[in-house]
This record gives structure tokens, C-alpha cells and sequence, in this order.
């Protein structure tokens, strides 16, 4: 999702990758960037994808302002390789570039990530995703795959760069660096076998939840789950630091909802210690306040959902708590929120976003009259 794969080369049997530690800009959604760090430009950093068997070597160069490592998460690979600064190998150096190299030797969804000065690295947004294909084309075939992490930012309103020392109060939560609306949608064919890999590498659990459909869990950043041992699921929960790909058949046509089912976690820009306002009167106590703050304006009296719909002054660069605009209103959602969006007729290899579902007569919900 909002993303891409990075090139490579054969030289000599080997397929060769380069990845750039630098810092980058990252437009979180349309009307707010972000000062991160990541991998070519971008954060996350772009998939690598290869196949079970391949010979790889990563060159990265850094180009951060302070040393990096990269370790390869949920690899089976020689301990040289692992990517642990100090214990497995040199850090990285500003301005040097150091070389992995080690066979893959076993499908699966893996991520990279630094193991140095990690709580401020990963902070700033430096990660990647990491896809190895079965070498037998038709094992665990798909017919679509996608593929993101998760993750988190501070972003006091009106600023660029996260709080590095943030441990819990996060207020941007994040797919691939993205937040609704800005999060791409998720559009499949009637019928499609649809794969989606997952990554947490937050510092609190995930339960995301897809409506309309059940799935299986059928792979772990550990490998794939034998077909005896899958469940069904319609949320599941992800853990810190470990991956999840589950499975479903695109059999029921529309936009479903794709999401985290922590509540909060489905806003931007927000606020802590906020207190609960609903039910009290404020006849009179707004007017003054607006005398001396021109732009206040009065939140949460009758609860949240007017700030879905509602302009309301905000900082450069600061995002709505909640936005995005449906076909019936506004969404009322913001940070981890998409749309799996199934459709009949869509052509083979053409999944461009289709527009908003059109329901046939007599399916979508309405107002009971004289109850």
C-alpha cells in the first residue's frame, strides 16, 4: 500500500538490492508531511522481494546523521548477517556503505529494521517489508497480495518531526507511514483468492478487523501455517514485532471496511487528557471565551461526531481527528482505516480504484417510518 519494490540486478548468481539510509519526507495524508527517516526516499522503505533460494546482497549506505545496522526480521540467515549493532557486526558509519549477503531459505513475509539506536530509528519511521516468493509458483497462489506495516508517530500539531522519546502516547497511528484517507484502498475482482500481509512494528498490539468477510490466518513472520492448523477469524490480533497473512475469497461485492478495532487508533491528531464534556451546558461560557479566542470552537458537548463533518481552525500541517468523505457522508475515521473495495466486471490487471460501490435496490439501510 503506497508503496513499491525495489530494483535489482543479477551479478554472478547473485541478485543484488541497495538501500540508502537517509532522511526523507513523507506525506502522511494530503494535507500533512512529515521529516522522517527511512530507505531511498521513502518510509518505509521499499519492498524487497525475491525467491526462496535466491543468493541476495544488500549494499546500505548511510546517510543518516548517526550510525545504523539493518537487521533482517524473521531471517534464517549466518549471525554475521543479522544486523545487531555491536553484536553481530560493526555499526554502519555515516557516509559508508556495508554489504549482506546470505541465501533465502524459506518463503514467507518478512520486514527489516535498524538494530541500532532503535527506539530513535524506528521512531523517525525506518523499516521495510521484506516478500519471499515459494520457488513452486503455484504453492500458496494468490491472486492478489498486499503487503504493509504498521506504525506509529508523535507529532505535536503543527510540526514536521516525531517526538523520538514518545513510549505510549502516540497520536498518529499508521499503515506504511500513511494515514486514512490517505491510505490506499484495496481494490480486488469478484472472486479474487486475496492475500494481505501485516507487520507491527509498533509498541502496542493490533486487532484488525475486516468487515463482510471471514479469513484464515496463513502465515506468520515465522513461515506459512499448515492448512490443519488455520482458523477463521474476522479480526486478528498482531503482537509487537511479528507479522500476520491471512486469506479470503472475494465472494461478496462492496466497499468493506479495513481497520484497526482499537478506536483511537482510527483518529489522527489527537489529544491526551482531554476531559469529557458531553452533557454539560455551555449557554453562555462560549460566547465569552470566542470574545478573547476567536477561533475557539466548542468540542465533544454532544459527543465526537461533529468533527467528521465540521471545518474547524487547525495548525499548518495538522490533520482533521477525524475525516474522509463516503458516498452517504463523512467516514468519521482517521490513522489505521481502508477499504477493501470488491467488484464484479473489474478487468484482469486493471485495479484502479474503482469509485464508490453502487448497492443495488433495496440493500442499503433506511429510516423506519411511523414506529
Amino acid at each position: 500500500l503506497n508503496g513499491w519494490s525495489a530494483p535489482w540486478r543479477m551479478n554472478d548468481g547473485w541478485k543484488e538490492f541497495h538501500l540508502v539510509a537517509e532522511p526523507v519526507e513523507r506525506e502522511v495524508a494530503p494535507g500533512m508531511t512529515a521529516h522522517l527517516w527511512g530507505y531511498n526516499g521513502q518510509s518505509p522503505g521499499p519492498t524487497i522481494e525475491a525467491v526462496e533460494g535466491d543468493k541476495v546482497r544488500i549494499f546500505v549506505t548511510n546517510r543518516l546523521p548517526e550510525h545504523t545496522t539493518v537487521h533482517w526480521h524473521g531471517m534464517l540467515l549466518p549471525c554475521g548477517m543479522d544486523g545487531v549493532g555491536g553484536l553481530t557486526q560493526p555499526q554502519i558509519p555515516p557516509g559508508k556503505t556495508f554489504v549482506y549477503e546470505f541465501p533465502l531459505k524459506k518463503s514467507g513475509t518478512f520486514m527489516y529494521h535498524p538494530h541500532a539506536d532503535e527506539m530513535v530509528q524506528m521512531a523517525m519511521g525506518m523499516m521495510g517489508s521484506f516478500i519471499v516468493h515459494p520457488r513452486d509458483p503455484g504453492q500458496h497462489r494468490v491472486d492478489r497480495d498486499f503487503i504493509f506495516l504498521i506504525n506509529a508517530y508523535d507529532i505535536e500539531p503543527g510540526a514536521m518531526t516525531p517526538k523520538v522519546a514518545t513510549m505510549t502516547e502516540f497520536n498518529l497511528w499508521s499503515w506504511n507511514s500513511r494515514v486514512f484517507p490517505g491510505i490506499d484502498h484495496l481494490a480486488v475482482r469478484k472472486g479474487d483468492r486475496v492475500r494481505i500481509r501485516i507487520g507491527n512494528l509498533t509498541m502496542t498490539n493490533h486487532p484488525i478487523h475486516l468487515h463482510g468477510y471471514d479469513f484464515v490466518v496463513t502465515g506468520t513472520d515465522g513461515g506459512w501455517v499448515p492448512p490443519s492448523a488455520r482458523w477463521p477469524e474476522v479480526t486478528t490480533d498482531i503482537g509487537v514485532g511479528a507479522m500476520r497473512a491471512i486469506e479470503f475469497t472475494a465472494d461478496e461485492p462492496g466497499d468493506w471496511a479495513f481497520h484497526c478495532h482499537k478506536s483511537h487508533h482510527t483518529m489522527n491528531a489527537m489529544g491526551h487528557n482531554v476531559p469529557t464534556m458531553i452533557g454539560v451546558d455551555h449557554k453562555g461560557v462560549t460566547e465569552r471565551i470566542t470574545r478573547l479566542v476567536p477561533d475557539y470552537m466548542l468540542m465533544g458537548e454532544r459527543g465526537m461526531a461533529d468533527m467528521g463533518e465540521m471545518e474547524m481552525p487547525l495548525p499548518d500541517n495538522t490533520l482533521p481527528m477525524m475525516t474522509g468523505a463516503g458516498p452517504f457522508g463523512a467516514i468519521e475515521m482517521g490513522g489505521m482505516f481502508s477499504v477493501v473495495k470488491v467488484r464484479e466486471g473489474l478487468a484482469r490487471g486493471d485495479y484502479r480504484d474503482p469509485g464508490w460501490y453502487q448497492h443495488p435496490p433495496g440493500t442499503v439501510a433506511y429510516e423506519a417510518k411511523n414506529v
